[in-house]
């Protein structure tokens, strides 16, 4: 791009990773009047404001774009560089990846976990709804997303993971307490229950196909973690929709039942990536889809 001055960028990456202009200007080294004026320059350049400057300093839309392609390049440099000069030093690379929760908490750091153990490589985990993800992606936010979107990206592959299957559990005793002749629609809308946060609807679509119910008509906690939704079923003060993946051993030992036989929730999952990766970054996309289709449910073919 004709014009344009990394380090103005570099300045912009800065300020956004560190939360503020004067902790930007001690991580490179130069006077937070330098990082300003960096700032400035490239915003006179893109004819636009680049920084909302508040705090912290957030970026604009087109701002947003700009560090997405920076974080490609430096991506890129660290990759290649190594291989065509002898003079450069030698650095972890740093990937983000755009998950939801439950991978996150199931399958994805097994997935990874070899990559980690063989490459100088450190990881930035960017929470989502799956439904959302594809926009880190889009941003550049991430160098991969786990998505339930099918379609790629212009520039960008997608492949077909599996499902993640879930059912609703909780303690023998919750279900004798609130489901003694089985979950009906009155017991059901007096059984505590749980979400992840206010852009979930996963419990509320199930409740609403198998019941008829609205998820405000439930008494619900809302969690924020899969973790944590897990810890509230098993001391019996929720039941919940639960990655079954995550709780094979629980079902087997009775420490946990399925209240609801028969209704299950099954999200496809794909996994999104550049198109132009390489090195390392292939090797990360090569063990994720290989893992998943190894442990996730009812593999049937790649997009």
């Amino acid at each position: 791009m004709r014009g344009l001055d990394y380090r103005w960028l570099e300045a912009l990456d800065s300020v956004i990773a560190n939360g503020g202009f004067e902790k930007a200007a001690e991580a490179l080294f130069v006077t937070q009047s330098a990082v300003s004026q960096r700032i400035k320059q490239l915003e006179k350049w893109a004819s636009q404001p680049l920084l909302v400057r508040e705090t912290p300093p957030r970026p604009t839309e087109a701002g947003q774009k700009l560090l997405g392609l920076y974080r490609r390049v430096c991506l890129l440099e660290q990759e290649m560089l190594p291989d065509v000069t002898s003079s450069v030093e030698s650095r972890r690379l740093s990937a983000t990846i755009g998950t939801n929760a439950d991978s996150l908490a199931t399958w994805l750091i097994p997935a990874l976990a070899p990559v980690m153990k063989a490459y100088p490589v450190e990881f930035n985990f960017l929470v989502d709804n799956e439904s959302r993800t594809l926009n880190r992606l889009r941003n550049g936010e991430a160098i991969a997303v786990i998505s339930t979107a099918e379609t790629s990206l212009q520039g960008c592959v997608s492949h077909y993971l599996g499902e993640l299957i879930y059912c609703c559990v909780a303690t023998p005793e919750f279900a004798q307490k609130y489901f003694p002749q089985g979950a009906t629609r009155d017991e059901v809308q007096h059984a505590p229950t749980t979400v992840f946060d206010q852009f979930d609807d996963m419990q509320g679509e199930f409740l609403m196909d198998h019941f008829d119910l609205p998820i405000t008509a439930v008494p619900k906690h809302i969690v924020r973690t899969t973790e944590a939704i897990l810890e509230l079923v098993k001391h019996g003060v929720a039941n919940s929709l639960v990655p079954v993946i995550m709780i094979e051993r629980e079902l087997a030992s009775g420490e946990l039942v399925d209240v609801m036989p028969g209704k299950t929730v099954r999200y496809k999952l794909y996994w999104h990536h550049w198109a132009t990766e390489s090195g390392i970054l292939s090797k990360i996309s090569e063990s994720c889809i290989n893992y998943a289709r190894r442990h996730l449910a009812n593999f049937t073919g790649e997009s």
